[in-house]
């Protein structure tokens, strides 16, 4: 693989985590229900916090895969 290619997809990718960012940050209730859903963890002891988001984790990556496989899908590959 070029490693132009590589760069250029890595840039675009931050590009885009950067305005994901600024978006999010003026619209707070978009991801409010991260971490608060039945099935995360979140234990807070003396001294101690655990937060194990596994079922957020698991509703964005169902998401995620399914706009991956839409994408892949109408590009024909």
């Amino acid at each position: 693989m070029d490693i132009s290619k590589v760069l250029i997809a890595l840039g675009l990718f931050l590009v885009i985590v950067g305005f994901a960012t600024r978006f999010l940050r003026r619209y707070p209730w978009l991801y409010s229900w991260f971490g608060s859903l039945p099935g995360d963890i979140r234990y807070e002891g003396e001294g101690t916090f655990i937060f194990a988001p596994l079922v957020s984790m698991l509703l964005l990556s169902a998401v995620v895969s399914l706009i991956v496989f839409l994408v892949r899908k109408m590009m024909g590959a």
